[in-house]
């Protein structure tokens, strides 16, 4: 039986929507006007858009969740109905798999889920911190509201991983491109010098003999090799996937050099930020904390933020169990010491969070001036070590030859 979305009036005015079902739109009101309703509109559902094959398979990028979100606060902010407004969304985007999303969201809300229920079924699509902070915004009524701050915080985070992506770009390169000149000579260079050091019978230095161990190891056993490879590279990531690996993972990420002080600034960036959000917002801050240690993405500074939160429980404030925590410079303590009192907590941690932005930005921009002699001794080291064990043995051939 078809069902019908209906729009009827009561005999006190009231105004009531719903989805009915029944055999045509004529039967409905029928049915409506024995029960003491006018009814206003009858018209049948559209039936839900089913994903397609390139719908399931496809993926929804940060862009498209930012320009979701400023569009949607803009429809509300102009006085448009939400179901409306996303009839607009759904018909204007062009990612498949977003379209079929916001049609059953569109669904979920028509059989009375609030909207942050319905976008909850999509965990892989809206995370945690989106869907708490819409639920705040329907509670405060300041949706509009809420989905702008979450565009400008999704569009922070997505320019600092363009940033950190455009930097890594020619420490990459560089990588690559010594490892395939590593390999192309080894593969193809060293055999041929290797059958004319085996003809002068003249004892071959360690690095040649490196060489062509490696040579014989690449083209006798590559099959081997690239299983073991593949192996230890999903025995690794595997690893991580466990408690106690993603624990060493990112500990080891925040202590290795270079990269390690950029992590840190980022992490305590994001709290800030994230924290100061929903703070702003209204969600109690023990809420807050447990929001945000799940969207720091780093085990050990979440672990920090968890044993706050259990302080913060017992009413120590918040600057004092950071500083116990150890997890936060002394300059973060300050300012959060300093928003407490002033009752201006939030500003603060923005001030925070801009500050640390700043020098997250310039440790990136010079990331690869930082990188750069690392990649020139790893560069000349390899050279140094091919060039002695190709030449190395020519100039003894030389010798013997003299001789």
């Amino acid at each position: 039986m078809p069902s019908f979305n209906y729009k009827v009036r009561s005999s006190t005015g009231e105004v009531i929507t719903g989805i009915a079902e029944g055999a045509d739109p004529e039967a409905v009101a029928a049915e409506f006007s024995a029960k003491g309703y006018i009814p206003v509109r009858i018209e049948e559902r559209k039936a839900a858009l089913k994903p397609s094959g390139l719908a399931l398979f496809g993926r929804v990028k940060d862009e498209d969740i930012i320009v979701f979100s400023r569009q949607l606060a803009t429809l509300i902010k102009a006085g448009i109905s939400f179901l409306k407004g996303l009839d607009t969304l759904r018909e204007q985007t062009s990612n498949r798999k977003l379209k079929a999303i916001i049609e059953e969201i569109r669904v979920e809300i028509e059989r009375g889920s609030s909207f942050s229920e319905a976008i909850s079924r999509f965990p892989k699509v809206f995370s945690p911190l989106y869907i708490n902070m819409i639920k705040v915004g329907e509670e405060s009524g300041v949706l509009d509201d809420i989905l702008e701050r979450l565009a400008t915080l999704l569009e922070h985070e997505r320019m600092t991983r363009a940033m950190i992506k455009a930097a890594m770009r020619y420490p990459l390169f560089v990588v690559f491109a010594i490892t395939f000149a590593f390999f192309f000579l080894t593969a193809f260079v060293v055999p041929k010098f290797a059958a004319l050091y085996h003809s002068s019978k003249v004892l071959l230095p360690l690095p040649t003999r490196i060489l062509i161990f490696l040579n014989r190891a690449i083209t006798g056993y590559w099959p081997f090799l690239g299983a073991l490879m593949a192996g230890v590279f999903f025995l690794i990531r595997g690893y991580i996937k466990t408690p106690p690996g993603r624990w060493n993972w990112d500990r080891l990420k925040l202590k290795t050099p270079i990269i390690g002080p950029i992590v840190e600034k980022a992490v305590i960036s994001r709290f800030a930020r994230v924290f100061s959000t929903l703070y702003r917002s209204g969600i109690p801050m023990l809420h807050s904390l447990d929001i945000v240690s799940g969207t720091l993405g780093n085990v050990i500074m979440s672990r920090a933020v968890d044993i706050i939160k259990e302080d913060v429980r017992e009413g120590k404030g918040l600057s004092e169990p950071m500083q116990k925590s150890g997890a936060f410079p002394p300059m973060v303590i300050q300012m959060v010491a300093v928003g407490e009192e002033t009752g201006a907590l939030d500003e603060m941690l923005t001030k925070v969070s801009d500050y640390y932005d700043l020098e997250v930005d310039y440790a990136i921009k010079n990331l690869s001036t930082t990188i750069e002699p690392v990649l020139i001794v790893l560069l000349a080291g390899a050279v140094l070590f091919l060039a002695l064990g190709i030449f190395l043995p020519i100039w003894d051939m030389i010798s013997v030859m003299k001789r």
